[in-house]
């Protein structure tokens, strides 16, 4: 039977094809992901461990602490604490570390590198003059006030050399500073696309924390033990700092890595998982197809002696086979794709860290176990159904019709799933926030049941259509539709690969817009500023920025919004600091008592939800505990309804400023006359002394910063599931090509009586459209129920949130369901145009 199975393979190979490539993508899918995470965080942690060679302890602060009474609170490690660590015996150097935000201006004036991982750091040398952290490819380090030295990437891109004029640009005014030097360095943001300034030390402290303190110590101590080490550090950072030895940060960072990346593995193989079962359809209509073409091939191995147990393995053997030689296929192709993401990435601009590429055992176990289980369980209900076949019945019948007890069988489950699931989206959607759960399982057993019952509503769906296609196309028309319905389940199933992929297109589309349209509805409601200013690092703008931009002629109101934090009734409180008498013509504040102007006499607003929490009312007077520990009593002149860029309290920024001596500023809102205008847009860009690290976004660019994050994870969605639907139109090409050999004959008479060449193409191409399309419809409906359940969950969260169905994608889904049912119909259509009618006649 073994040699039955493989001759069977080697026979139909071409019709085997499109299940090869349906296992293949899936495969390849699967492991390029493996491949690709396995090397990536296979290559970071080893640049992991590189940057702490040599590192015997390392201690990092974290931040103030708390104060003695009398006395403030250090920002971080000082200088006093890196001497006495320098004493312990066996240590021979200390480095400080101290960093922050740094951005570096190219010779045009923009930004060099990704905002977020542009970065500064002081030149921390130790004996020799030499920074162990960094290898100086030109020059030096520097060591005044005015000097910097740049990584070997930036100063490629910028076009610099040792002695250059550089511009940087950290949360301040922009300062000019000259390089002495260009470095190598293993920093993980530069390799990510960033940029790294070193700067002399005191320079670095003033910039990012404070003269004489550092936020990291780095101690090496070749020879000696790095526990003893540890054990004489601890006791002198206090209890506001931590030490670890060189090896515990290499393997927590190690340990980061691979959960990162195991967060990165798991939503890939999400989609990949996606694909494959898409592929089960493909591959069940095939082995479905095939054993029906066979079937008096196989009755006769059953007349002959064959047992129903032997005929299902032979189908199986036959399925093995294809999934082992798929699997090999799909493993060289997966390997092959970890290799292309990593140049693409690098070609964007992500350097990613040498190192070799990793193909784990465990890899290649899984590539080839998925890749046989797929196809083996896909082929095992077409080889059951074979082998309960009896020899009589199938010798005197080409195929076997499904009984009307196996119909309603299959029918009835169907009802059941689909009741069973919109049950639970129902409930899900009732229940609110804490319904996720349900819908997701919901979803789960109604996509299973709609599946199970495509074959009964082929159809009625197709039967509606049919009068048109007969109308437009005639007697073409009306074939394709009578053929489209003559095997409702081979209908069925390639029509659900593509409801499947489009219900979750669908889906995410319906909610991605919707969410976008109530961020855009709560920018556009919420603000009132014609600009915003705020770092491209997303750190903190300096408190100079929105004097300055007051200064600038045609400034009508600028605000900053100030972060911070209040303790209020036991609890420590968000706050926002603003200008008074210009943040109401900057935000607007729905006040529904009291009034803004309060702010002026130094009085705060609170928002509605908090004010009936701590049972607040204007006038009412409530102590206050600011992050110093100083505390003061405030009173109330406002409640307004909360606002989405402003936190529950809203404090005058001269009540906070004592209280804080760098302030966290994200943004700075501004009004003009003359609104929104090239020219205006150049004052402030003027005022802020041509700064690259801060953006002037208008308003439209506002409504983009918010909303283009959705749209960016839509985009990422849709190429992943793109797998899937590649492999969704596989199985329409892979059901009319074997429908075509399947109806060879029939073919063959159409043509004889009459029926020419272009009107069997146009046979063919409706078919396949229409099947596409009923699929599409499906997934389409399904996927926009399912948007609106999830919807109901995320509502309360999300402002201004309401149901918006894009009829303008959904129209261009449809489209592109029809020409991809058009693109399928190409190869089958030609070759049901050119079968020879007297051999097709023959046919049997």
């Amino acid at each position: 039977m073994f040699r039955t199975a493989l001759r069977n393979v080697l026979a139909h190979k071409a019709r085997l094809l499109m299940t090869v490539l349906a296992v293949l993508l899936g495969v390849a899918f699967v492991s390029g992901t493996l491949v690709f995470t396995d090397t990536l965080g296979k290559a970071l942690s080893s640049q992991s461990a590189k940057s702490y060679e040599g590192v015997a302890v390392s201690v990092t602060s974290f931040g103030a602490g708390p104060a003695e009474e009398g006395k403030k609170a250090d920002p971080g490690l000082s200088q006093r604490t890196l001497d006495k660590v320098a004493k312990i015996d066996g240590v021979t150097s200390v480095s400080g570390r101290v960093d922050g935000f740094a951005g570096v201006a190219d010779t045009k004036g923009k930004l060099i590198g990704t905002g977020w991982a542009n970065r500064g750091a002081n030149f921390a040398p130790v004996e020799g003059g030499k920074d162990p952290r960094y290898t100086f490819t030109e020059g030096t380090g520097p060591v005044k006030d005015d000097q910097i030295a740049l990584d070997k990437e930036t100063a490629a891109k910028g076009d610099y050399q040792p002695g250059d004029k550089v511009r940087v640009a950290t949360n301040g005014p922009v300062r000019e500073y000259t390089l002495t030097g260009v470095f190598t360095t293993e920093d993980g943001q530069v390799n990510a696309g960033g940029s790294l300034v070193l700067f002399d030390t005191p320079v670095a402290q003033k910039l990012y924390l404070q003269p004489g303190f550092y936020s990291e110590l780095s101690i090496a101590a070749p020879g000696a033990e790095a526990d003893r080490i540890l054990s004489a550090v601890e006791p002198l950072i206090g209890d506001n700092a931590r030490a670890q030895t060189g090896a515990e940060l290499a393997a927590e960072q190690a340990k980061m890595i691979e959960e990162g990346m195991g967060t990165m593995n798991q939503m890939l193989l999400a989609f990949a998982a996606i694909a494959l079962f898409v592929g089960i359809f493909l591959i069940y209509n095939t082995f479905t197809m095939l054993v029906a073409q066979r079937t008096k091939e196989l009755a006769l191995l059953r007349a002959v002696g064959a047992s129903r147990r032997q005929v299902k393995r032979s189908v199986l053997l036959e399925a093995m086979v294809v999934g082992v030689i798929s699997s090999a296929i799909g493993l060289l192709a997966g390997i092959g794709l970890a290799v292309g993401l990593r140049s693409l990435m690098g070609s964007l601009g992500a350097k990613i860290p040498a190192g070799p590429l990793v193909i784990a055992p465990t890899t290649i176990v899984t590539a080839i176990v998925i890749g046989v289980l797929v196809t083996m369980l896909a082929a095992w209900l077409p080889a059951r159904r074979t082998a309960k076949i009896s020899p009589v019945a199938a010798m005197g019948a080409a195929h076997a019709p499904a009984t009307a007890k196996s119909l309603v069988l299959r029918n009835s489950i169907g009802a059941v799933l689909t009741l069973l699931g919109l049950g639970g989206v129902l409930a899900g959607a009732v229940i609110g926030s804490d319904g996720r759960m349900l819908i997701g399982a919901g979803a789960f057993f109604a996509l299973l049941g709609v599946i199970v019952l495509i074959p009964m509503l082929s159809r009625p769906v197709i039967a509606l259509v049919r009068p048109l296609l007969t109308r437009v196309f005639g007697v073409a028309g009306k074939l394709s539709a009578q053929n489209a319905v003559r095997n409702p389940r081979r209908t069925g199933v390639t029509a659900a690969s593509l409801a499947i992929g489009l219900t979750l297109v669908t889906g995410l589309t319906v909610l991605g817009v919707t969410v976008g349209q109530a961020v855009d509805r709560m920018t556009t409601d919420n603000i009132k500023a014609d600009y915003m200013l705020a770092m491209a690092s997303g750190d903190s703008l300096d408190k100079s920025v929105a004097p300055a931009v007051a200064r600038t002629p045609g400034v009508t109101a600028v605000s900053a919004i100030q972060s911070d934090y209040v303790k209020i009734g036991g609890n420590f409180r968000s706050a926002s600091g603003v200008t008074p008498g210009a943040i109401d013509q900057v935000i607007a504040m729905d006040v529904t008592s009291g009034s803004t102007a309060s702010l002026s006499q130094g009085k705060v607003a609170v928002s509605d939800d908090t004010a009936k929490e701590q049972h607040l009312t204007v006038g009412k007077t409530f102590q206050a505990e600011f992050t110093d520990g100083e505390k003061a009593d405030l009173t109330v002149g406002a409640v307004f309804r909360g606002n989405e860029f402003l936190s529950s309290l809203v404090v005058p920024e001269s009540v906070l400023a004592p209280h804080n001596e760098r302030p966290e500023i994200r943004q700075v809102f501004v009004k003009m006359e003359g609104g929104e205008s090239a020219a205006n847009q150049q004052k402030l860009v003027d005022a802020l002394g041509n700064n690259p690290a801060i953006d002037v976004a208008d308003r439209t660019d506002i409504r983009n910063t918010y909303g283009g994050v959705i749209n960016l994870m839509l985009n990422i969605m849709y190429g992943l599931l793109g797998m899937a639907l590649i492999i969704a139109v596989l199985g329409v090409v892979n059901t009319l090509a074997m429908s075509v050999f399947e109806r060879q004959q029939e073919i063959g008479m159409l043509r004889a009586i009459g029926l020419d060449r272009g009107r069997v193409k146009n046979m063919i191409r409706l078919e396949a459209v229409v099947i596409s399309l009923f699929g599409a419809v499906i997934g389409i409906a399904l996927g926009t129920f399912l948007a609106w359940a999830i919807g109901q969950t995320i509502r309360g969260s999300i402002p201004n949130y309401e149901l918006v169905i894009p009829f303008d994608r959904i129209g261009v889904f449809l489209g592109l369901a029809a020409v991809v049912g058009i693109l399928a119909a190409m190869w089958p259509a030609r070759s049901a145009a050119r079968l020879n009618m007297l051999t097709a006649i023959k046919t049997e």
